[in-house]
């Protein structure tokens, strides 16, 4: 039998749709659970001891019933946090269960021995922090841009005044507001004339302002690269803040060094899957012209146009025909 693929993300999550979609078609068994469904629709059994040393058992849906020993893969994407689950309790009450749900349920989850996860949420954890990402690009030998985190003004005054140029950008995206819609905050550049003791509230990134010819993102699954040039019309200072359908998209090839090195950096991290973003400065062959920026151990892909590739890297991977960079470093 096929191995099983367990997704676990929210109902609404069109990427992780493109990737079952393509498992269905190769015919591999694929369960999707959203865990801040526990209750009435989601209940599981899980059981270790004397001659069972590792989590068996079942989790049960409204349709399907899983046994969590026939689990060979992972999907972990986005499922809904569990405290919307708890949301209507009291806040004690809303903390506890959320708390329980997630070591209990969760701990669960996360320790499927044998299974293979793309990624693993501890493993994500761990990569998402960006002072860890560009610290990692520069011992991997990439160029980065010359960075402060700082909450001083001082400071902040006197890394502007050593650079041109200098932006400011946020370590996370806004959450939702108590409407639900989210917000952003785009990179973007800054007045140092504008400091003061407000700055001290919380820590800020600065970056120096890279003289880019262009910006690159790179979709590393397993050991498939899809990478690509990104162009704004308007030429903006980051293309998130516009309408991505207006984006310019050319196929690029990565220099042979800067591509090692991605896959040394998901390897390092044990990820088997990243979203890599570069600013261009020059000659795409050099590596010297690649700047690394940043890369998201859990990015969005379906919205570029080698999505349909990068789809059947996922279905590849997950079904076990292809191995991670994780996998790769380990066997050499």
């Amino acid at each position: 039998m096929a191995p099983l693929v367990l997704v676990v993300t929210s109902l609404e999550d069109v990427t992780a749709d493109l990737v079952i979609t393509a498992l269905n078609e190769r015919e591999v068994p694929v369960a999707r659970i959203d865990p801040a469904d526990i209750g009435p629709d989601l209940t599981f059994g899980a059981h270790i001891g004397a001659g069972a040393p590792v989590w068996g058992g079942r989790l049960r849906t409204a349709s399907r019933e899983v046994e969590l020993g026939d689990v060979a893969a992972v999907y972990y994407r986005r499922p809904t946090p569990y405290s919307a689950r708890f949301a209507h309790l009291p806040a004690q009450q809303r903390e506890f269960a959320t708390a329980e749900a997630r070591h209990g349920l969760g701990g669960i989850l996360h320790n499927l021995r044998s299974a293979r996860y793309v990624n693993h949420p501890a493993a994500v954890s761990r990569a998402d922090f960006k002072p860890a990402q560009l610290q990692r690009f520069t011992e991997l030998g990439l160029t980065i841009p010359a960075t402060l985190i700082t909450n001083d003004a001082e400071q902040a005054r006197k890394f502007a005044a050593e650079h041109d140029l200098i932006i400011y950008k946020p370590f996370r995206g806004l959450p939702a507001s108590e409407d639900g819609h989210a917000g952003a905050i785009w990179a973007q550049r800054v007045d140092p004339g504008t400091f003061d003791d407000s700055l001290t509230v919380m820590p800020h990134l600065f970056q120096a302002e890279i003289p880019k010819s262009g910006d690159a993102r790179i979709t590393v699954v397993g050991r498939q690269v899809f990478a690509s040039r990104v162009e704004a019309p308007d030429g903006a200072l980051d293309w998130r803040r516009g309408d991505w359908n207006d984006l310019i998209h050319t196929p690029i090839g990565v220099p042979a060094p800067v591509e090692a090195a991605l896959h040394s950096y998901l390897a390092s991290f044990g990820l088997a899957f990243g979203c890599f973003d570069f600013a261009l400065t020059g000659d795409e062959h050099l590596p010297e012209s690649w700047t690394a920026l940043e890369c998201n151990p859990n990015g969005q892909w379906g919205w570029l146009p080698e999505a349909p590739a990068i789809t059947e890297a996922f279905a590849d991977i997950l079904s076990g025909k292809e191995a991670t960079a994780h996998d790769h470093a380990r066997q050499h």
